[in-house]
């Protein structure tokens, strides 16, 4: 079974991205993917992680050793792996995915979607990368990266390789069909 890195909030929102993480979760199990997700027991992380699992899915927490102190983990999670800090996080959580998708969320939402693609690009992360983009949260970032494409500072072939989209049936094709990044290569320099 495939595993998909959700990247989420500790915080709840509106009651609209509630509800996308309850139609996600849900998403998740019918189309045989187990979760793996921060290991919060708040927020979006919990109502995503409750939903995988009343759905009868699969769930792989992975949290930091200081939010665990601090009491932060799901109660009652059987697969809750605590990792030293927030790095260790991030890479273990890429070493175990399939996909990488991100519910709204705050800074730590976007800075580990955005850790993502950016590994993709260089070679270190084969798994898609994709934005669940409920309400039209992230079209400002979605813009953002067109106007990066615009600049000169990210190829329109790379930008292809992320999805903003509210659609889970779009969200699925896009996983089944992607292909990783092609590769920068670089001429070799002289040395002075």
């Amino acid at each position: 079974m495939k595993k998909m890195a959700i990247y989420c909030g500790a915080y709840s929102g509106q009651p609209v991205y509630e509800q996308a993480a309850r139609d996600l979760g849900a998403w998740l199990v019918a189309n045989q993917f187990e979760l793996v997700y921060g290991g919060g027991g708040v927020g979006l992380m919990r109502t995503l992680a409750e939903s995988v699992l009343a759905a009868g899915g699969v769930v792989h927490g992975v949290m930091p050793a200081n939010l665990y102190a601090r009491g932060a983990g799901l109660a009652g999670l059987k697969d809750l792996e605590v990792v030293p800090d927030m790095a260790a996080r991030k890479k273990r959580m890429l070493a175990l995915a399939d996909a990488c998708v991100a519910l709204p969320g705050g800074a730590g939402t976007l800075e580990e979607i955005s850790e993502a693609f950016s590994w993709a690009r260089v070679g270190d992360n084969a798994s898609p990368c994709a934005f669940y983009n409920v309400n039209h949260y992230y079209d400002g970032l979605a813009a953002f990266y067109d106007h990066m494409v615009a600049e000169g500072f990210l190829t329109a072939a790379d930008r292809s390789k992320l999805l903003f989209t509210a659609d889970l049936t779009e969200l699925g094709h896009f996983i089944d069909s992607y292909t990783p990044p092609r590769l920068r290569t670089y001429p070799k320099q002289g040395r002075a």
